[in-house]
């Protein structure tokens, strides 16, 4: 068997069109599709069929495409292997991040490693919380954030690794009534007007928990993504808005806890089952980790 065309299989099972593995691979669509003709030739099998305007696996393809994840696992862990009896990990680590929680673990991360051959180019991409393990098509370890110790369902099949827990705290300005208290509670928030995140994003989820515990909606007047923005309004006004605790600047802005109410975040590494074999992704998932446990017992 060809291995060139095993991963080409696996890759179109991964990223669903002839489009995007020409784009993940560096190829001209016509060429992905010239390799697939010459895959189906060489097995004797069609290996696609037509869906709507492109195409998919047929079983036959679908089962090529398993044994190309087991190919790669492999020849990654051969390298790995390699790369330890050669003395030290060497080449590019391709990272895609959550930016406020690349903000408190990357610079660790690239202060331990800098010893090393490892070249780690990084991705800042704010996604809602299921999204960031489908970014593993593109990237050798992906940063994501849960609410919840279990993970999204789509971070199946993959290799994952919790680094830290982040608690999420109630921000208001330094001269804000509320400041004054050691923690806020649900009752302290309902006449409060707040800062609010996209619907379905992470930080939302602690405004729903204030709304079951009173009984009411709160005053959402304003919904950003951004975390320096939304400490800036804050900063500037006399609203609250919820955000993470290791990286929120003291000052201007100041975090209470939320009482009674359990709020935070668990910040976990996934990545692709062969990529995770290779020794630069591990040595760098381990800096993740021992960083990341430099800052669990903040929480």
């Amino acid at each position: 068997m060809d291995a060139r065309h095993l991963e080409l299989l696996r890759e179109l099972a991964d990223h669903g069109s002839v489009t995007a593995v020409a784009r993940a691979t560096h190829r001209t669509p016509s060429a992905v599709s010239q390799q697939l003709k010459s895959a189906e030739r060489r097995y004797q099998t069609p290996l696609v069929e037509p869906s709507g305007r492109g195409l998919r696996l047929t079983d036959a393809g679908h089962l090529l495409a398993d044994a190309g994840r087991d190919v790669a696992e492999a020849l990654a862990r051969a390298q790995a292997r390699w790369d330890e009896f050669r003395g030290q990990p060497t080449g590019r680590v391709r990272v895609a991040a959550l930016p406020s929680a690349a903000t408190f673990l990357l610079p660790g991360v690239f202060t331990e490693l800098a010893e090393l051959a490892i070249e780690i180019e990084c991705e800042d991409v704010d996604l809602a919380e299921d999204d960031y393990p489908g970014l593993t098509r593109d990237h050798d370890l992906v940063i994501g954030h849960s609410l919840s110790r279990l993970l999204p369902p789509s971070v199946a099949g993959q290799v994952s690794a919790l680094l830290t827990r982040e608690p999420l705290d109630i921000a208001m300005a330094a001269s804000h009534p509320l400041a004054t208290q050691e923690q806020v509670s649900a009752q302290d928030l309902a006449d409060q007007q707040w800062i609010g995140v996209p619907f379905g994003y992470p930080f939302d989820t602690v405004r729903v928990a204030v709304e079951e515990a009173i009984g009411c909606p709160v005053q959402v007047s304003l919904r950003l993504r951004d975390n320096r923005l939304i400490e800036a309004l804050v900063a500037s006004s006399d609203r609250v808005a919820v955000l993470p605790r290791f990286t929120t600047p003291t000052g201007p802005v100041v975090l209470r806890p939320l009482a009674e109410i359990p709020t935070a975040r668990f910040i976990y590494a996934v990545a692709r089952p062969d990529r995770a074999e290779r020794l630069a992704v591990r040595r760098v998932l381990d800096a993740l980790r021992r960083v990341g446990a430099t800052f669990a017992g903040s929480g």
